[in-house]
This record gives structure tokens, sequence and C-alpha cells, in this order.
């Protein structure tokens, strides 16, 4: 490893962050490492936060296990500015932090519909826990948005005992999982009494005791609560003026590099897939980018590039799934044994209800 490389600093301590960081120690650097979160928890599981800690009232299921990589961490701090002809980050209340190698893993933010403080979202820590507090009185609630995390949040709030509106742009998950899944998810949805309105668009205003949703028929949807789930934003702001976010994300090559010393990694990262570029905001993305792109930051091109398969999970309405492979998949699937299914020319591999190995489930999809 060069001894040039002396101090290397991350912005973003989402699970993205914290894998480059350990990743970076594991692949040889020993040098001043910091870590800067706009959050001020320590990192977190947040696919958790929309599936266990809603449903169970806390726990420790979005906690990991402590950092080890011996960085200084400065949480609670946004970055605001970029220079990378200085080789500085800018922290918002003006400090400048050096480096010699940069990691960009300030993933994304919720999409609001609305300016109101009716609509809730759920991103980050502190959202699910403030969401947790009001399901505790029940209140009616519409959830905007027909992907995995409306329909997450959609079954927790029926498990609290609130009477649930999805408000869906089209047949919920069809965009996501394809007509199959959808299906079979859309109907234990409905026979466990989520109401499902699909329309093209609509628009939040303020009810009387609540939020409105206005359709695009002019129909209202009323309820006490609202949770928008419609998507996220990269969050690229401070990257303003460096050429790096250009269409709001920032593109890398295969081994996570938007620029030499630069890699980019998590959900605010558009990287090579059979596809073409692509954010893919998965857990296990993020995890495999970081892997990758912090070796490429120490070794250069010796580092292996990035080898990719998707793996995406969610429970929801009683129902337990696990996929390997890009989704969404189009027609029937192969049933190879109660619980495991496969689209073979997709390349995806899915286990519904039925405890099967990550390996296992990757071997069937290949």
């Amino acid at each position: 490893m060069s001894t040039r490389i002396r101090r290397v600093v991350v912005v973003g301590n989402g699970v993205a962050g914290l894998t480059a960081a350990d990743s970076l120690r594991a692949s040889g650097f020993d040098g001043e490492l910091t870590v800067v979160g706009d959050e001020p928890h320590a990192a977190y599981s947040r696919p958790a936060l929309s599936k266990a800690l809603l449903l169970d009232g806390g726990g420790a299921a979005h906690e990991l296990p402590p950092a080890t990589h011996g960085a200084t961490e400065l949480l609670g701090v946004r970055a605001r500015g970029l220079d990378l002809e200085r080789r500085l980050v800018t922290l918002g209340d003006g400090t400048e932090l050096p480096y010699d190698r940069l990691v960009i893993a300030t993933g994304a933010r919720a999409r609001r519909l609305s300016g109101l403080p009716e609509e809730h979202t759920l991103r980050g820590l502190d959202d699910a826990l403030a969401l947790r507090d009001r399901l505790a009185a029940s209140p009616s609630v519409v959830v905007a948005g027909g992907g995995p995390l409306g329909m997450e949040i959609a079954s927790a709030c029926l498990v609290a005992g609130c009477e649930v509106t999805l408000v869906s742009q089209g047949v919920p998950l069809i965009g996501h999982l394809g007509p199959y899944l959808a299906g079979v998810f859309g109907e234990a949805a409905r026979e466990r009494g989520l109401t499902v309105v699909e329309t093209g668009a609509a628009r939040v205003e303020r009810g009387a005791g609540g939020v409105r949703v206005v359709l695009d028929d002019g129909a209202v949807v009323e309820a006490e609560l609202l949770v928008s789930a419609a998507g996220d934003v990269p969050n690229t702001e401070w990257l303003a003026g460096t050429g790096l976010a250009a269409g709001g994300v920032v593109r890398v090559g295969a081994r996570g590099l938007a620029r030499p010393g630069v890699a980019a990694v998590g959900d605010l990262a558009a990287f090579p897939t059979p596809y073409g570029p692509r954010r893919v905001p998965l857990w296990n993305s993020a995890i495999e980018q970081a892997k990758v792109a912090a070796a490429a930051l120490v070794r250069g091109d010796g580092a292996p590039p990035l080898r990719f398969q998707p793996y995406f999970w969610t429970e929801q309405f009683g129902l337990s799934l696990k996929a390997v492979g890009y989704l969404p998949v189009d027609g029937e699937p192969e049933h190879l044994e109660p619980g495991l299914m496969r689209w073979s020319r997709a390349g995806v591999a899915v286990a519904l209800n039925h405890r099967i190995p990550i390996p296992r489930l990757r071997r069937a999809a290949a």
C-alpha cells in the first residue's frame, strides 16, 4: 500500500459508510480515518425499521455490532461542500477535513409529497420511533406508495390495530416484483384488511381531522395519519459544482470509483449492471459496493471489480419473501419444491415462507 494514503474521509455513516470503513482497515489502511454522519446515532439496520422495530415495539432488531474500524466519528454533522482540487470536505459548521482518499456514502432521503407536518416518512431511526409512537393510539392511516416500503408500513399499521388505506400508482408491488408475486402479496394484504386504492396521481392536503389524499379522479381518501413511501432522493446537493452528481446520482465504474481517489457507494451510486448504470438501493448492494470500493482505494486496479447479484427480502401481511436476482419478473415461475420457485430466463430465485439458505438461493438463480 502506498504510504501517501495518510488520511481517508468517509462521508456517511449508514451501512455503506460503515462497511467502507471496516473494509479499508481489512485492506491494509492503517492511517487516519474519519467518518462523518448526519444522524447522531451509530450505524444501524435500516431494513429493520419498517419490519421488526414497528411490529415488536422496539427491541434491538435494528442494532448492529459496535464498529471496530477505530475511526474518528463525527456524528450529527452534515457535509455541505466538497473541493476536489484541494481535497477538502467542508462540514456544516465550517470545519474542513483534508483527505487523501474519499468515500461518498451520504445515501438518500425520503421523497415527500407535501410540506405538511402531518405527512410522515420512514427513512431513519427517529422516523421509525416517531411513527411507532403515533401508531400506539391506533389512528386511521393512509399510506401513499405501493412499493415494498409502503406495503411493509401498511402491514405494520394493521398489526397495530389501525384502519389502513394504501394509495398506489397502479397495482402495489407490480413494478418491484412483477405480476405473479404482486398478486400473491396483494391477496394476502386484502385478506388481512388492507384497503387498496389505485390511482394515476394524487395530491396531499390538510384535512379537518388529519390529511386528505385527492386522487386523479377527484375522489378523496381521508385519515388521521399519512405515511408517504414514494421513493427516495439521493443526497447529492453537497456535491454541487464538483461534476460528480450529474442527473442527481453519482456514476461509478466497476470498482466503485467516481474518479481516482474518490469512491461513491450506497443509495446515491449508479454502478454498471447488465441493464446499464443503475442505482440498486438494497442493503446487500450497499455492502458489496463498499467492500469493492474500499479495496480499490487502497489497491487500485489490483482490486477485483464488483460482481453483484441482488438480494432482496421483505416481510408483510404474514408472508416472508427472499429473492436473488434482478426484479421484477414476468410470467409464471417454475416451482422447484414447496416454497422455492425460479424464473430461469431472468436468473431469479425466490423463497416464499420457507427458510432456504442464501447460497442455495443463489445456486437456484444461476
